[in-house]
C-alpha cells in the first residue's frame, strides 16, 4: 500500500481535491449565515460549488443545503428570509434541452421553511447574480440580450437560429471587443427587476410553480452594462449601477446611474471626467451611497483609488477619508449609517476598517496577520462576519466583534465552517529588505521542514502580477506551498508598484517597470539568500502577467537564476498595447516610447538562463502573440546556448484552451508538473520524468 502524502501539497492530485470555500450571505435577522464550497466533480475535471449554511453563534456544524451536478453560486437572502441562487442544473419544470451541461443559470428560490429549492426565473441568456432591496420584495438581476431582439421570445429564436446555422460572427461597433477570457457580444446584458409577490413564494398546492415578471429595466443599455456592479436601495424603488461610456478613440470610462425599478427612467449620480466610478453601496437608510472612485492614471502619474458620497437623491458627491492613503474596497454600511467598513491592503495584510462618514476618520479593525473579504454586518451593528485567509489559511468564515474593536482593533474567531484547514508543508516568515533608494521592501518567505544552516533550501524568487496588487492572500492557483513541499524555499516579495504601502510607493514604480520593480526585487533577493536557512547558489525566478513581465526582465539584466519560469508574461511592450484587452487603458500607462525603453525583447540576445515559457491561446489580457513571439526569439537570438545535439534548454508549455490563469484541474495539475521537472533540472540537478499524457 502506497503511503499516503505528509500533506496535500505533496501530492498534486490531494491537492486540486481540497474543498475550497468563497463567498458570503447573511440573512436580513443576522440568524442565518451562507457559503459556497467547490469540490471536484467525479471525473476531477472541474470544480462544482454547493451552497453551505454556518451557524453565525459558531456553535453548530455547517451544514450543506444544495447540491446538483451543476453546481450553485452567487446566493443572497430575501426580505422574507428565503434564499435566491443561481444554476444551470436541470429545472423538474422545464424542457429536456435544460438538462444540457451547456444551458443557462437560472434564479433559483430555496424558501426558509425547507420545502425544495425551484427555478423563479429563466431566460434564454442567463440570469446573473440576483440583488435584493434590504427591506422590500423587489429582485434586481442581470440578462444578456441580443441587440437585435424585440422582446424575451425573440431573443430565443435569434439565440436558436444562431446555434442552428452555427454562427459567431460579432459584428461591433465600438471599444472594447472582449474581457480577459471571453468574447463580449453579440449580447449584452440588461438588468431587470421583479417584485417577490406571495404567489411567488409561496405557491398554491397543485398548482405549476409560478415565475417572476421581470422587467427590463435598461433596453437601451448596449455595451453599458458590461463587467459593472450594482445595488438595489432598501426600499427597492431603485438600482444603483456602474454604467459604461464609449468615448472618443477607444477609450471608456464608467459613471454611476440611478434606475428606477418601476419606470426604468435613467439618471446620473455621479459623472467624474478625472476617474472611473465604480461598485456603489446604498446605505440602510437610503440617504446615501458610497461608491469607489480610481483616478484615470497617466503615462506620469499612477491611479488613485479611494471613496467617494453622493446622495441617493442627487446632488454633488463628495470624497470620503480623502487624506487615507490606502486604496479601500469591498464597502458595507453599518446598520444606522454612520459609517462604512472596508478592507484594504496594508503591509502585506488587508485587514478591515470602519469609515466615520461624518468625521472621515479612518479605525482599523482587525489584528489578524491575514485578509478579509465579503463583510457582512449584523443587523444590529454589534457583529461582522467576512470570509479571513492568509498564506497560512485558505478562505473561512469568522466573526468579527465590533463592540470591542470601538476601543482597538481585535482579532476576529473562527466560526465552524464546512471546510477544515489544510496542513501546511513549511513555516512562514518574513523578510526585510533595503532598496537602492533606501526603501523598506517586505517580503513573505516560505520555508520548508527542515531548511537550516546545515541544510538550507534553494531558492524560488515568485513574482507577483497587477502589478498594483499585493502577496498578502492564500491562491489555489498560485499556491507556494507546493513549491514548499518540493523542498524550496519561496520568497514573495512586494516591489514598486505594489499595494498597501501608499501612494508613493506605487508611484515609484510608475511608468519604469524595469527600474525600482526590478532593484527591489533584487534587493529582496539579496534578503533572502542571506538567511542561513537559505541556498544562495541555487536560485530560480518565476512570475505571472506582469510578474511573467518582471521574470522576463530578470532574464535580461542578470544571470544570477539557474531558471526562469515566465507565465503569460509580456515580452514585446510595442505590440502589446493594440492588442490586450483593454488597450485604452495601456495607453494611459505608458507612451510608446516608455514602452519601448521597457520592453524586455530588446535584451534577448542577454538571455543566458534558461527559461520555460507557458501561454494560454484564450488569455486575452496578455494575447498569445507575447508567448509566440517570447518563444521564438529566445529560440533564434537569445545567449543559451544549444547542447551538441542542437537542443534549446528553453522549453514552452503551451494550453491552446486555456485563459490568463489556466484553470481547469488537470491543466494546472501538468503546470505544476511541468515546472517542478524544469526546475529540478536546471535548480536541482536531476532529471524528471514529464507526465506521460502530454504525449
Amino acid at each position: 500500500m502506497t503511503p499516503a502524502p505528509p500533506t496535500p501539497f505533496h501530492d498534486l492530485e490531494s491537492y486540486i481535491a481540497l474543498p475550497r470555500l468563497s463567498g458570503l450571505t447573511l440573512s436580513r435577522d443576522g440568524s442565518r449565515l451562507v457559503t459556497s464550497v467547490a469540490t471536484l466533480d467525479e471525473k476531477r475535471v472541474k470544480h462544482v460549488s454547493a451552497l453551505w449554511e454556518v451557524d453565525p453563534t459558531g456553535e453548530q456544524p455547517a451544514r450543506r443545503l444544495t447540491r446538483s451536478r451543476q453546481g450553485e453560486q452567487a446566493a443572497v437572502f430575501t426580505v422574507q428570509g428565503d434564499l435566491l441562487f443561481t444554476s444551470a442544473r436541470p429545472d423538474p419544470e422545464g424542457k429536456e434541452k435544460d438538462a444540457d451541461d451547456d444551458a443557462p443559470s437560472a434564479l433559483w428560490l430555496l424558501p426558509a421553511d425547507g420545502a425544495e429549492a425551484r427555478v423563479v426565473a429563466a431566460r434564454a441568456g442567463g440570469v446573473g447574480a440576483p440583488h435584493v432591496a434590504r427591506d422590500a420584495p423587489v429582485v434586481v438581476a442581470t440578462s444578456d440580450v441580443l441587440a437585435s431582439a424585440r422582446d424575451t421570445e425573440h431573443d430565443e429564436k435569434l439565440r436558436a437560429a444562431r446555434k442552428e446555422k452555427k454562427v459567431s460572427a460579432i459584428l461591433h461597433t465600438g471599444y472594447p471587443v472582449r474581457y480577459w477570457d471571453h468574447d463580449l457580444g453579440p449580447a449584452a446584458p440588461h438588468l431587470l427587476a421583479a417584485r417577490l409577490g406571495e404567489g411567488v413564494v409561496a405557491p398554491a398546492a397543485g398548482e405549476p410553480d409560478p415565475r417572476l415578471e421581470l422587467r427590463d429595466l435598461t433596453p437601451d443599455a448596449g455595451p453599458a452594462l458590461h463587467e459593472t456592479a450594482a445595488d438595489v436601495s432598501p426600499d427597492g424603488s431603485t438600482v444603483v449601477t456602474g454604467w459604461v461610456r464609449r468615448l472618443a478613440r477607444g477609450a471608456i470610462r464608467s459613471v454611476l446611474v440611478a434606475v428606477d425599478t418601476a419606470t426604468g427612467e435613467r439618471r446620473t449620480l455621479v459623472d467624474d471626467d478625472a476617474a472611473d466610478v465604480t461598485d456603489p453601496v446604498v446605505s440602510p437608510d437610503g440617504t446615501w451611497v458610497v461608491f469607489t472612485r480610481e483616478t484615470l492614471s497617466t503615462p506620469q502619474t499612477a491611479p488613485r483609488v479611494s471613496l467617494g458620497l453622493v446622495p441617493l437623491a442627487g446632488g454633488e458627491w463628495r470624497p470620503l477619508a480623502p487624506d487615507w492613503d490606502r486604496w479601500p474596497h469591498g464597502a458595507q454600511w453599518l446598520p444606522d449609517s454612520s459609517g462604512v467598513l472596508v478592507v484594504a491592503d496594508d503591509d502585506g495584510r488587508a485587514p478591515v476598517f470602519c469609515i466615520d462618514v461624518e468625521t472621515d476618520e479612518v479605525a482599523r479593525v482587525t489584528t489578524d496577520d491575514a485578509v478579509f473579504s465579503d463583510l457582512q454586518v449584523g443587523p444590529d451593528g454589534r457583529t461582522l462576519y467576512a470570509l479571513r485567509n492568509s498564506y497560512l489559511a485558505p478562505a473561512h468564515p469568522v466573526r468579527i466583534d465590533l463592540d470591542a474593536a470601538a476601543n482597538g482593533p481585535v482579532e476576529a474567531a473562527a466560526l465552524r465552517g464546512p471546510v477544515p484547514d489544510p496542513l501546511l508543508s513549511g513555516t512562514l516568515t518574513e523578510v526585510e529588505a533595503t532598496a537602492s533608494d533606501g526603501q523598506r521592501v517586505r517580503s513573505w518567505l516560505a520555508l520548508p521542514e527542515g531548511a537550516s544552516t546545515q541544510s538550507p533550501a534553494p531558492l524560488l524568487l515568485w513574482i507577483h502580477g497587477g502589478p498594483l496588487s499585493s502577496w498578502n492572500q492564500w491562491s489555489w492557483r498560485w499556491n507556494p506551498w507546493l513549491l514548499v513541499a518540493e523542498g524550496y524555499a519561496v520568497l514573495l516579495p512586494d516591489p514598486a508598484l505594489s499595494t498597501g504601502y501608499g501612494q508613493d510607493f506605487v508611484q515609484r514604480g510608475w511608468g519604469a517597470w524595469g527600474a525600482a520593480p526590478f532593484t527591489d526585487l533584487m534587493a529582496a533577493t539579496d534578503a533572502a539568500v542571506a538567511l542561513p536557512e537559505v541556498d544562495g547558489t541555487r536560485t530560480a525566478a518565476m512570475g505571472g502577467s506582469f510578474g511573467g513581465y518582471m521574470a522576463n526582465w530578470v532574464a535580461g539584466h542578470t544571470d544570477r537564476f539557474r531558471a526562469i519560469v515566465t507565465h503569460a508574461s509580456l515580452w514585446a511592450l510595442d505590440q502589446f498595447g493594440p492588442t490586450t484587452d483593454a488597450a485604452y487603458y495601456w495607453e494611459r500607462e505608458m507612451t510608446d516610447e516608455m514602452a519601448l525603453a521597457q520592453s524586455p525583447h530588446r535584451f534577448v540576445e542577454q538571455i543566458v538562463t534558461p527559461m520555460l515559457v507557458v501561454h494560454g491561446d484564450k488569455d486575452y489580457r496578455v494575447p498569445i502573440g507575447e508567448g509566440l513571439r517570447l518563444w521564438y526569439e529566445l529560440l533564434a537570438r537569445s545567449g543559451a546556448q544549444a547542447d551538441e545535439n542542437g537542443e534549446s534548454p528553453h522549453r514552452f508549455l503551451y494550453f491552446p484552451d486555456e485563459n490568463h490563469w489556466v484553470l481547469a484541474p488537470q491543466h494546472a495539475v501538468l503546470w505544476y508538473r511541468v515546472v517542478f521537472a524544469f526546475l529540478a533540472e536546471h535548480v536541482l540537478g536531476e532529471r524528471r520524468e514529464l507526465p506521460e499524457i502530454l504525449g
